[in-house]
């Protein structure tokens, strides 16, 4: 009697569809690291800021080629973490949330970026609460989904909230390093998330589980080298090129990692995302 088998063929790839984005960025003209408001910073490291600048028009040109449109916003004096745009607020439809700061170091990047918001249409909205932005704030379908714990407030989701006229997820973060959701969370496409479970307290997890069943898991090597800072048009996922198993992960599930070297902006806790503030339509 001969043994046979039968080949059972892998599961299809889902099909991934890139969307066109708007994105707005600002260049590291003035980026050092002056002060500590995160684990990430120290004062004693030396920052190349034309090595920043590099890398920072790198992802610039990298967004181009992809079919996007990027706003480039005029950085000021003195506000060396303005680069990181994404914390600088939220903008859905004809909504511009302002970001109030937790820091002072960072409160003048509220009235920058509202002046930019005002240039461009929008009327700016500010929240009585502390909120950092896209930070803290990921559209993911037709929710928010919004962290708290470190930086910002709680009780400013609620203001958030009716202020976009959209459902806001209130997410625990409880680990340090983790300060703001999109160091520990991606989404990928409107029903596909990306995250770190230990930078979230149990319940965020259970809730994060519940709502994306397909999410997929990053270990801790490429958590640590800020592998979920990525922004993603839903096939290509622009990510830090070091976080090599999540890119292999994101292959599996049918994307199409696009790795960038922003090591130098790392230096003040930041990489890909919190370059990029999306602007949604």
């Amino acid at each position: 009697m001969t043994d046979s088998y039968v080949a059972i063929p892998a599961p299809a790839k889902p099909q991934r569809t890139p969307r066109a984005a708007r994105y707005a960025m600002t260049p590291p003209d003035f980026f050092a690291v002056d002060y500590a408001i995160n684990p990430w910073m120290d004062v004693g490291t030396p920052v190349d800021v034309r090595l920043a600048r590099a890398q920072w028009q790198h992802l610039h040109r990298t967004y181009l080629r992809l079919g996007h449109r990027v706003d480039v916003i005029e950085p000021v004096p003195g506000l060396p973490d303005m680069v990181y745009a994404a914390n600088g607020g939220f903008i859905a439809g004809d909504v511009a949330i302002v970001a109030r700061f937790r820091f002072a170091e960072r409160a003048g990047e509220s009235r920058a970026y509202a002046e930019w918001m005002s240039s461009v249409g929008y009327r700016p909205v500010s929240t009585r609460h502390v909120n950092e932005g896209q930070g803290d704030l990921l559209m993911a379908g037709d929710v928010v989904l919004a962290g708290y714990g470190f930086r910002t407030d709680r009780r400013a989701h609620p203001e958030i909230a009716a202020a976009l006229g959209m459902p806001v997820v209130s997410l625990e973060l409880v680990d340090p390093r983790f300060y703001h959701l999109d160091t520990a969370l991606a989404v990928l496409d409107d029903r596909t998330i990306a995250f770190y479970p230990p930078a979230f307290s149990a319940a965020a997890q259970d809730r994060l589980h519940a709502l994306f069943p397909d999410a997929i898991v990053v270990g801790s090597a490429d958590a640590y080298v800020f592998g979920l800072n990525a922004v993603s048009d839903g096939l290509h996922v622009v990510m830090p090129a070091a976080a090599t198993g999540f890119a292999a992960q994101l292959l599996d599930a049918g994307f199409r990692p696009v790795g960038v070297d922003l090591s130098e902006l790392l230096k003040g806790g930041g990489s890909v995302k919190c370059c990029t503030l999306e602007v949604f339509p």
